[in-house]
């Protein structure tokens, strides 16, 4: 217990303050204290535990969209740095995204919906296997990672990516599917949304997804040391978490030209394409994660479950 007081005081400040720039005038955040001091600070007790024996440790953070994974990680990214003195670097499974020309060749070879970003395929896993090659290598040498644009919906430039220049203690991988596993063939053939019953009746998009999943997906996944996962009640939720998401990219980005901001509508259309997974990970993940983080109604963390 002292520990933890004392590391609260040490980067509490900081935390407030990376917590103030995410928030809005209408989106504020509730119970920051208690966030940070009864769950945020004790997670990042159990990884510098972890990290101690085995360098590059590689953490990977699952959770639906809108979950708070990003705000989550950077928050533990932040406590490894201060009061562990850990060397960290946070990447999101986004910032791999295949470019826009990219998903549009894909959605001409395979199928329409991959014009859409978001699921297994519609990332560049080459780069991914990549990144793991370089940043466990005996010979480190700094190199850059790509870095995704989600207001224009394409990949930046390569003078905004990621350098990194040393190798990192702890590596916190997070995204929507990180983790997630590919399903049984027979589970596949009942659409669960409109998305699915009128846009894949073939069941091409769905299959491509979960071969993915199966081969590629998995293997990255298994590089991983551990996972934890941000487990909302229901779906419904989630939707409504992305809205507010994309209402606050969308204040974020309103200087900026050719912007790919969603209404509701689109969103709700584009989450269809993340159901599946989704709901499969709210019943699966929690059995082989290490750390389930459960969220209650008011997107705050109401308990967390460390498994053996």
């Amino acid at each position: 217990m002292k520990s933890t007081t004392e590391c609260y005081k040490k980067v509490s400040e900081d935390c407030f303050r990376y917590i103030k720039l995410q928030e809005t005038t209408k989106e504020k955040f509730k119970n920051k204290k208690k966030m940070i001091k009864s769950f945020l600070i004790p997670i990042s007790f159990w990884i510098a535990s972890k990290a101690k024996n085995k360098k590059p440790y590689t953490i990977g953070l699952g959770g639906g969209q809108g979950a708070g994974k990003t705000t989550i990680s950077s928050i533990v990214t932040l406590i490894l740095k201060k009061y562990f003195k850990l060397s960290v670097f946070k990447i999101s499974i986004d910032d791999f995204y295949k470019t826009r020309k990219e998903r549009f060749l894909l959605s001409k070879k395979i199928h329409p919906a991959f014009m859409t970003r978001g699921v297994p395929g519609t990332h560049d896993t080459k780069i991914i296997f990549n990144f793991f090659k370089k940043i466990r290598s005996r010979n480190f040498k700094s190199f850059k990672m790509p870095k995704f644009d989600k207001s224009i919906d394409d990949r930046c430039k390569k003078n905004f990516w990621y350098k990194i220049k040393q190798k990192p203690d702890v590596i916190i991988l997070e995204g929507w599917c990180v983790g997630a596993r590919a399903q049984q063939s027979y589970q596949l053939k009942k659409s669960i949304n409109f998305f699915e019953k009128n846009n894949d009746q073939n069941l091409v998009w769905r299959k491509y997804v979960n071969f993915q999943l199966k081969t590629k997906y998995k293997k990255i996944f298994n590089k991983l040391n551990c996972l934890l996962y941000l487990k909302a009640k229901n779906f419904n939720l989630l939707q409504v978490w992305r809205l507010k998401q994309e209402k606050k990219l969308e204040f974020k980005s309103k200087n900026k030209k050719n912007l790919k901001i969603m209404n509701k509508k689109e969103v709700i259309k584009f989450m269809q394409t993340y159901q599946r997974i989704t709901q499969n990970m709210f019943k699966d993940a929690p059995k082989y994660c290490s750390i389930i983080l459960n969220l209650n109604s008011n997107h705050q963390i109401k308990s967390v479950d460390y498994r053996k």
